[in-house]
């Protein structure tokens, strides 16, 4: 077992783009199944990428994403397309419909039970500012464009 810290890295908006699949998210109602599987077809986003891969030179590198259990195979497939470091994944329980902001924050303080936290990279800003409230090291995630509805689905819907 390592004891290295964890840099812990969300998907959507920091490594992964999401843009394209987000207009899954403007009609009524939301086809969440389409939004999940276009996932696949996500370019990656470089400064990201970069970060995880340099974060690997002291850190184990883990992944932290509010998409839900049933995309496991296809968020693991994608990660390992695009050269991302190997890494334990926690996602969000099928049925949990909670805001990001307390998904996540849940999971990191039980991470952080039994392994140091170096830093979250998140794009989340309602993410960040409650894990910077619980005295995480946050970097902000903003190379992404900034979409509504993505920004909704997280902290209204639940869903990712």
């Amino acid at each position: 077992m390592t004891t290295r810290p964890l840099a812990v890295f969300d998907l959507d908006g920091t490594l992964a783009d999401a843009g394209h699949r987000q207009h899954l998210l403007q009609r009524t109602p939301r086809d969440w199944r389409a939004f999940f599987a276009a996932a696949t077809e996500d370019p990656p986003l470089p400064e990201g990428v970069a970060l995880a891969l340099r974060s690997t030179e002291d850190c184990e590198v883990v992944y932290l994403t509010g998409r839900p259990e049933r995309c496991r195979r296809d968020t693991v497939a994608w990660l390992a397309q695009h050269g991302l470091p190997e890494g334990k994944l926690w996602m969000r329980p099928n049925s949990d419909r909670r805001p990001a902001r307390h998904t996540k924050l849940e999971i990191l303080r039980r991470i952080a039970r039994d392994r140091e936290i170096r830093h979250v990279v998140d794009d989340d800003e309602l993410v960040c500012d409650a894990c910077e409230k619980a005295g995480f090291r946050v970097i902000r995630a903003r190379w992404a464009t900034p979409s509504e509805a993505l920004r909704d689905a997280q902290q209204r819907a639940g869903r990712t």
